[in-house]
């Protein structure tokens, strides 16, 4: 695991398990990240990647081990991690730029101080023309596009993301991708993202940790040194293909140990 220096260490997950009885989801996992760093957890569904993501952010309880941010230990959900999860999670019956601006509510913040930067955000993800409409009437990747913005609204430190394109086809998928990654150079956030797609984790990380089958380890972490900023072009370049084999290699060897 590769070290990282004190001063830029934001969060730190160590000999981490989690059991749902007698069933091991988690074994032993420890995880360093540094300020501004993309990582991404990549692994075969149902090996325990989501739920490692949810004990981060602090709504799911560790079985054994630590996890702290900025030395400080995870105990429940916190004012500076962002979520976004698999489905948009948007209510249905607000507009886009209310959606936006709901944690604000929750926080009871004031809402008008933040609607300038709520708008600053759209026009970032490319949806600034559909703030007064609802969710129903956008694609799913605006929908997502509305998630992140969400997530981003109070300027977390961290931003946790759970497989948030799944549900997308291929091309949107894609399209996602580069987005994210244009959003995450302008934000430059701490990023920890969860997915199954080999080509998704080459493509947005700066690192990817593999992880095998439950109960999960960590069977290979793999630095991800391609040129930022990243377009689609990249996907059919020897380097990151060379990356896609390495990881398909990885989780190929787990499955088979």
């Amino acid at each position: 695991m590769e070290r990282i220096e004190a001063a830029s260490l934001v969060l730190r997950v160590k000999s981490v398990r989690k059991l749902y009885g007698a069933l091991e989801a988690i074994r032993n996992v420890s995880l360093d990240v540094a300020t501004n760093e993309f990582v991404s957890i990549l692994g075969p569904s149902g090996c325990g990647k989501s739920t490692l993501l949810m004990m981060v952010a602090g709504v799911v309880d560790k079985s054994a081990g630590e996890i702290s941010i900025n030395d400080a230990p995870v105990t429940g959900p916190r004012p500076d991690i962002g979520v976004v999860f698999q489905q948009p999670v948007l209510l249905p019956w607000r507009t886009v730029l209310d959606n936006v601006l709901f944690p604000i509510e929750l926080l009871k913040a004031s809402r008008a101080k933040y609607t300038e930067r709520a708008m600053e955000l759209l026009a970032m993800a490319k949806i600034h023309d559909f703030a007064d409409h609802l969710p129903r009437q956008l694609s799913g990747g605006m929908r997502q596009r509305v998630s992140i913005c969400r997530a981003l609204i109070h300027d977390p430190g961290i931003l946790l993301m759970d497989e948030p394109f799944s549900a997308l086809d291929a091309i949107t998928r894609d399209e996602m991708g580069v987005e994210l990654s244009r959003i995450w150079q302008a934000n430059r956030k701490t990023v920890l993202f969860v997915t199954h797609s080999i080509r998704e984790a080459a493509f947005l990380s700066d690192r990817v940790i593999v992880m095998g089958r439950r109960p999960a380890t960590i069977v290979e972490e793999v630095k991800i040194e391609l040129p930022r900023p990243r377009d689609i072009a990249l996907m059919e370049s020897e380097p990151f293909n060379s990356y896609v084999r390495r990881l398909r290699k990885a989780i190929e060897a787990s499955h088979a140990h």
